[in-house]
């Protein structure tokens, strides 16, 4: 059994302008991001971390830089940890019409409707695939073993019920995971499936000050043309 430190990345100005951010978009942390993942390094300096991953997104590299750094740790770079892949929507500025596509995709994966894709982005099928590919080559051989990864609100969210399966009594919390904060999972990985059991999801209490500040994942009503 290894225990997964699951951490969003710090907050950036996509967080702010609501951009969809999968690939052509790629921001670094802002200042409180920054300060945010500063908080986050200083909670996890007696965590006895002992790897560090990242997706390749400078966001989530550079969160992963600074948690790593007090720790002695270079995070290793896994593009299957990249945020999910929205398609044709990453093209055009955040419009009330591009995130309400984006509610009914992910809304229909949450139902069933797994083969649901974005215009020229992946289905859910495609997302956890590539997910879980990247969390097996990750605990391939490992055991016993406390592990971070830098990841993505999106990706984290929407595979969690795959991940672990004891996700029902926290349901009402699943559509909130602000920057920086901590998912903690135990998985093990034998006969090539992974098993996990999900310890406590999106804990912010580490953060404080102007840190704490949380901006919400989701546009604000009207706040959008």
């Amino acid at each position: 059994m290894n225990r997964l430190y699951l951490v969003r990345h710090g907050e950036n100005p996509a967080n702010i302008n609501k951009q969809f951010s999968y690939r052509l978009v790629d921001y670094p942390l802002n200042k409180k991001g920054v300060l945010q993942a500063r908080q986050t390094a200083e909670y996890f300096k007696d965590k006895q971390i002992d790897e560090i991953y990242a997706s390749p997104l400078r966001r989530t590299v550079e969160t992963a830089e600074i948690i790593g750094a007090p720790l002695g740790l270079t995070p290793h770079i896994v593009e299957n940890f990249r945020e999910m892949n929205v398609g044709e929507i990453e093209k055009f500025p955040p419009s009330a019409e591009n995130w309400a596509l984006h509610i009914r995709i992910t809304d229909a994966w949450h139902h069933g409707e797994k083969e649901a894709r974005f215009p020229g982005g992946e289905n859910y099928i495609e997302l956890w695939t590539r997910y879980e590919a990247g969390l097996k080559s990750v605990l391939e051989g490992k055991d016993e073993k406390n592990i971070l990864i830098a990841g993505h609100g999106g990706l984290f969210v929407h595979t969690l019920a795959d991940l672990c399966g004891n996700t029902t009594t926290w349901e009402e919390d699943l559509s909130i995971n602000h920057n920086c904060s901590i998912t903690e999972v135990l998985v093990s990985y034998s006969g090539n499936r992974l098993n996990g059991e999900l310890v406590r999801w999106a804990d912010h209490r580490h953060l404080w000050g102007e840190a704490a500040d949380l901006v919400s994942g989701l546009p604000e009503d009207g706040s959008l043309n």
